[in-house]
């Protein structure tokens, strides 16, 4: 039996697409060029840092061998803290100590401060040393809270995990008021705070919030969190305007900010987006992340096109006559949802949606979309964490109460 090749090129005829397919098959025909130049311009310089490390590793060492294994480390690190610390004290770079290892982060030179962050925040009992020594080379004394704040936040990047947070500010705290002893009245005072000031930095400067808040709503916010008593107002004031007047700056490795953001998305993937004022559909790429929803052009586009802040929002399965598997992210007071976008000039404008309505491919993709919209809707690891303490400072102030009557009677 002769096998029978069929050419299918001929069967498909661009002129039987509509304008908009037509147009959405020109653009990937030219993304999918312009990725595949970006893929080997990747590999290549993959190979290149390869070769130089491991001719470094090898044959190269005969010159000034403990530099190069320094800088050798350094990358490795970069790429893999765990490994890049292991690289270090197996060729006596570093001694396996917390103390030595601290050292060597709290200088940071060559090491990217993302990295830094990721080892500190694990949950190993040597990281856990690690991370109380590189605190501990911190010197807060007579420092205001932000001031400390911005040296400590400048030395490392915060992960995005609830629980590292945790550790990392807790450690924080107990540094700040181990300098400061007449500044707070508990390590716990010292936290909230803290990370009402840190919230209060990415309120006040993230384009993203509309909802700016007041001096009054922030000293509202951090009544009776010192042991039952409330903190001078000149205080939480000084705070504010300083943090108003300059945000914090936070380390950028790659030079830009948003990519960190995008790194390790909740969800990501392509929808359709009905738009807003004409009902066309348009195919982007939606990422999930920080309680908002960014969508793009094409996935390799480092700015969205725009940004859906989850607050105010809740999420439904929604049926519609053009597109199947549909949901929609709406309003619950029928207020216009506090997203923004870049319009076709370029500029960032606000958006004027009561409801955003997406298409997945699938029942399967737009159920499990639905499931991490309403989890990134319901969850503010920040919040839920200063709960947690407030509770605890709650508690403390009640069980004190009760002691003081109990000695009274």
């Amino acid at each position: 039996m002769t096998a029978t090749m069929v050419d299918y090129s001929n069967t498909f005829n661009i002129a039987d697409l509509t304008l908009e397919e037509q147009e959405l098959l020109v653009n990937i025909r030219r993304r999918k060029a312009e990725l595949l130049k970006e893929i080997q311009l990747l590999k290549d310089e993959v190979a290149e840092v390869t070769r130089e490390m491991e001719a470094a590793d090898a044959s190269n060492e005969k010159d000034n061998p403990k530099a190069k294994q320094m800088s050798i480390g350094r990358k490795k690190f970069n790429m893999d803290p765990k490994k890049g610390i292991e690289y270090l004290i197996e060729h006596g770079l570093l001694m396996e100590s917390p103390d030595n290892v601290a050292q060597f982060l709290f200088k940071g030179e060559g090491l990217n401060k993302t990295a830094i962050g990721e080892y500190l925040g694990e949950k190993i009992d040597f990281n856990l040393q690690v991370l109380q020594c590189f605190v501990e080379a911190h010197e807060f004394t007579d420092m205001i809270l932000v001031q400390a704040l911005r040296q400590f936040l400048w030395s490392f990047r915060l992960p995005g995990e609830a629980q590292k947070i945790d550790r990392m500010m807790e450690a924080f705290a107990q540094r700040y008021c181990a300098c400061n002893q007449d500044v707070f009245t508990s390590t716990d005072t010292c936290y909230v705070l803290s990370f009402a000031v840190i919230m209060l930095n990415t309120s006040l400067h993230n384009p993203a919030v509309k909802d700016k808040p007041t001096i009054e709503r922030f000293i509202t916010m951090n009544r009776g969190i010192n042991d039952g008593g409330n903190l001078p107002g000149e205080l939480l004031t000084s705070l504010y305007e300083s943090i108003k007047k300059e945000p914090f700056k936070i380390p950028e490795d790659d030079g830009n900010d948003l990519m960190h953001t995008f790194f390790n998305p909740d969800r990501e993937g392509w929808l359709w987006k009905q738009g807003g004022r004409y009902k066309s559909w348009k195919r982007r790429w939606f990422i999930l992340n920080d309680n908002c929803l960014y969508y793009f052009e094409f996935t390799t586009d480092k700015e969205p096109r725009g940004i859906i802040p989850l607050e105010g929002v809740q999420v439904r399965e929604i049926q519609d006559r053009n597109k199947p598997n549909c949901f929609e992210i709406f309003s619950m007071d029928s207020d216009v949802i506090k997203a923004c976008k870049t319009d076709s000039e370029g500029k960032v404008v606000e958006g004027k949606h009561t409801a955003y309505r997406m298409s997945a491919t699938t029942v399967e993709e737009k159920d499990e979309w639905i499931k991490c919209i309403q989890a990134s809707i319901n969850e503010n690891p920040f919040y839920d964490m200063l709960a947690v303490r407030k509770k605890k400072i709650q508690h403390k102030v009640t069980k004190k109460t009760s002691k003081q009557n109990a000695g009274a009677n």
